[in-house]
């Protein structure tokens, strides 16, 4: 057994999904079934486990924590070749802020919370207990990493993990509060609203956000498109009234991964879809 299968199966045994990664610290590539997403991606990218076919691929959402998944023969062999073991943050109940430079160490040092720490090839990884949506370059040298994302896992680190606090969750959601204290009218109504929340009860929004999955899944083509459209539906219609949360956040990006998206791809559509609509 190498040094990567060893370390996986034992974070596994503590409920840590994990996933093989290669040289370059990226997931292996989608196997020939499912090259080019032809397999049409996972059904229930929702939670962490292994992709149907069932080879390590799909990247984070292929991360397992069952030993009987990732003693298989399929994935044994995958891990011979293997150059780190990567895990999914959010499939372990926990929050990655991953520090690139020294710059972005001392801002933490000087603005968050203090947690458990990681040292990495360049900076740190500070680890906080509970998950949001993940989201790249939310200051220079800052990335979070949680939902829909993966890390290389480097070690226990030191010190004690603390509670995911609102200044780490407020990085990826700062503009929201300036658009929901000033109500604009939209630069591109959709769906025939100006900036007014027309639903009464909860049921309208979970309806809207059932229908936004079923678009996003029902694509054959053009799904960046049809992707980023749908964010900016979602986004026109409640975008500003406040009633958007992380869940329903995390439902459109599973959806969009589903299809092939990457969680970058994700971030960047809903960043321009925010950008447009002036929120």
């Amino acid at each position: 057994m190498n040094s990567s299968l060893r370390i996986a199966l034992g974070l596994a045994a503590a409920g840590v999904p994990v996933l093989p990664l290669r040289a370059g610290k990226v997931p292996f590539g989608n196997c020939p079934d499912c090259a080019r997403n032809a397999c049409g991606g996972r059904p229930n990218m929702k939670t962490p486990g292994p992709c149907v076919c069932p080879r390590p691929c799909h990247g984070w959402a292929a991360a397992a924590s069952t030993a009987y998944v990732i003693n298989s023969d399929v994935w044994v062999s995958t891990w011979r070749h293997a150059a780190a073991v990567g895990y999914h943050p959010g499939g372990a109940g926990v929050t990655v802020v991953d520090l690139d430079d020294p710059a972005a160490i001392q801002w933490a040092r000087e603005t968050l919370a203090a947690t458990r720490t990681v040292t990495t090839t360049r900076g740190e990884h500070w680890i906080y207990r509970g998950t949001m949506p993940s989201a790249n370059a939310v200051r220079p040298g800052v990335d979070i990493k949680s939902l829909m994302a993966y890390a290389r896992w480097l070690g226990p680190g030191v010190g004690v993990t603390a509670a995911l606090p609102g200044s780490v969750r407020a990085l990826a959601v700062k503009e929201r509060p300036a658009a929901r204290r000033a109500p604009q009218t939209l630069p591109v109504p959709l769906s025939g609203q100006r900036g007014q929340c027309p639903h009464r009860t909860p049921s309208y929004l979970d309806r809207g956000i059932a229908m936004a999955e079923q678009r996003i899944t029902a694509a054959r083509s053009a799904v960046h498109a049809t992707v980023y459209r749908t964010f900016l539906a979602v986004l026109s219609t409640h975008g500003r009234c406040g009633c958007l949360t992380e869940a329903h956040t995390a439902r459109l990006f599973t959806a969009a991964q589903a299809k092939g998206e990457s969680p970058r791809h994700c971030t960047d559509a809903w960043t321009n879809a925010l950008t447009t609509l002036g929120l």
